[in-house]
């Protein structure tokens, strides 16, 4: 599997480029922010963009969605829970409470909404860019939050669930603390422990890494 890793945006998310070794196709997962730089290495890589997988709807994941979705003709999978968010992020901000929409709306600017091609609620497999893809249920950072697992290569695309050292915040609105454990152990005890995890933010690491010196999964082990 190839996997091109870019951190865009003001908050630094990563952003994946991912296709099966040698296909003519790839998909890209969370496009948060910088189009153009996008549209650029896929056309550097010389590939067909075939989809568009979003882990949750957060600004800072989805800045770039309606450009590329444009640019490229490819299709876009959103969690279904928060469908209605992606095709009005900027609406979406009053859902949050007072003083923290304040500050989101000052990041979200002007970003597009988008009528997603797909939703997801979890449990599916997809057939994307030469690989099979399970799509897993991990709510608590966002209502719908889903994280993206392919077996066959040993890796796993967490968004903001699992982070190399720490955890996804739980302030934002749909946002649950125990919901985010759970979701969490579901993963590091459903996967293998040398499973790749590649975060939306910081750091790639691997399930065993997090399971041994994460701070945030004491309490799972409690």
């Amino acid at each position: 599997m190839d996997v091109q890793i870019f951190t865009v945006g003001v908050v630094q998310e990563n952003c994946y480029l991912v296709r099966a070794a040698g296909s003519s196709k790839a998909l890209i997962i969370d496009p948060g922010d910088e189009a153009p730089r996008l549209l650029a290495a896929i056309h550097a890589l010389g590939v067909q963009l075939e989809a568009i997988l979003l882990t949750h709807t957060h600004f800072d994941h989805v800045g770039a969605v309606a450009q590329l979705a444009r640019a490229s003709g490819a299709a876009v999978w959103v969690p279904e829970v928060e469908r209605h968010v992606l095709a009005d992020v900027v609406g979406s901000l009053s859902l949050a409470s007072e003083p923290l929409a304040g500050a989101l709306a000052a990041a979200v600017g002007q970003v597009e909404g988008y009528q997603a091609e797909h939703s997801l609620a979890g449990g599916e497999r997809l057939s994307l860019a030469g690989l099979e893809i399970d799509v897993l249920f991990t709510p608590g950072h966002s209502p719908g939050h889903l994280a993206f697992s392919i077996p066959a290569e040993g890796a796993l695309f967490s968004g903001d669930v699992l982070f190399e050292g720490s955890v996804g915040r739980t302030d934002l609105p749909g946002g649950d603390w125990a919901v985010l454990l759970e979701s969490i152990r579901t993963l590091v005890e459903g996967l293998p422990a040398a499973t790749t995890v590649y975060p939306g933010h910081m750091g790639v690491t691997t399930l065993a890494a997090e399971r041994s010196t994460n701070p945030f999964l004491v309490e799972l082990a409690r």
